[in-house]
């Protein structure tokens, strides 16, 4: 193979995670040429000893997902012309790295990103509605996995069979060449959780060059529950997030997102009372919040730094 790969993995104490992380990654077939983990502290140093064939790097760094990554894509040795960007809470399947650079080695020259095939999906709450023909015309919802909507809301594509093209791509199991990431990078204006820094970035990336989701590069996900925000901020940023995402680009649509994200609020208040789940209650109070904020000049808010022109 061609290629060297080096995977960074921004964390926040998940150390049990992690540590389950790391076992899959060291029974990998293919091993990386390097590990950089981006932590709130050095606490994670002991994984240099524990895991001493990964090559870890370990580097204390404050701040959001976004700002991790950005920060560990700066810190991967040279030589490494693949960079994969990986959650903490995953566990690859003992091909994924070796599918992933198969992929690579026979890629035409536009291939900009790959992403690996998530086999343990939940599907999620009023799943029907996606595939109703009112919202695939208002561009709400729609069937086909991978894709951007003109509300600003993405697909998902779980357990796919055969590799496939997308216009986006999630951040807990992707792979970039260097040299886009050395023209894009992640949006810092994503603080803290970063939700949707990852379908900005990819999306932004997919106008350029073509991104795939490799099938046979399988893994899991475990959602840990360390360093989640409550459903009150969840629901603000839900909000914010996605209409920041919008106000990006031209061709999508800040009313259909407005609509998407106000059917959303509704079928948790749905949900909320059937339940009878606060929770619920709490992430419409947060996609008020939202609102009132966007409304209020909260989305042109200078970006940190970290984003392409």
């Amino acid at each position: 193979m061609s290629h060297k790969i080096a995977i960074v993995i921004p964390t926040i104490g998940r150390y049990d995670d992690l540590r389950r992380m790391l076992q899959s990654l060291a029974a990998q077939a293919r091993l990386p040429e390097q590990v950089v983990i981006v932590d709130q502290d050095d606490t994670s140093q002991c994984f240099t000893r524990e895991f001493p064939q990964l090559q870890i790097r370990v580097i204390a760094l404050p701040g959001s997902a976004s700002l991790k990554r950005n920060a560990g894509f700066q810190a991967v040795r040279p030589d490494a012309d693949l960079i994969a960007f990986m959650d903490d809470d995953i566990v690859l399947g003992p091909q994924a790295i070796d599918a992933v650079l198969r992929f690579w080695d026979n890629a035409p020259g536009d291939l900009g990103g790959t992403g690996c095939n998530l086999v343990n999906y939940t599907p999620v709450y009023a799943s029907g509605l996606k595939g109703l023909r009112m919202a695939s015309r208002l561009g709400l919802y729609g069937s086909d996995k991978g894709a951007v909507l003109r509300s600003g809301f993405h697909t998902t594509m779980p357990g796919i069979e055969k590799t496939m093209d997308v216009r986006w791509l999630p951040s807990w199991a992707v792979v970039y060449s260097r040299k886009v990431l050395a023209e894009f990078s992640f949006d810092e204006w994503f603080e803290s959780y970063s939700y949707l820094e990852d379908l900005d970035l990819s999306y932004r990336v997919s106008k350029k060059y073509r991104l795939a989701l490799v099938a046979d590069a399988r893994f899991y996900h475990y959602p840990s529950n360390i360093g989640r925000p409550n459903a009150y901020l969840f629901g603000k940023k839900e909000v914010l997030n996605r209409l920041y995402f919008v106000s990006k680009h031209p061709e999508l649509s800040r009313p259909l997102c407005c609509l998407a994200l106000s059917i959303r609020a509704a079928m948790s208040l749905f949900l909320g009372l059937t339940r009878r789940d606060p929770g619920y209650f709490k992430r419409i109070a947060g996609n008020v919040a939202g609102f009132a904020m966007a409304s209020r000049g909260a989305l042109t808010r200078p970006r940190v730094g970290g984003v392409d022109p």
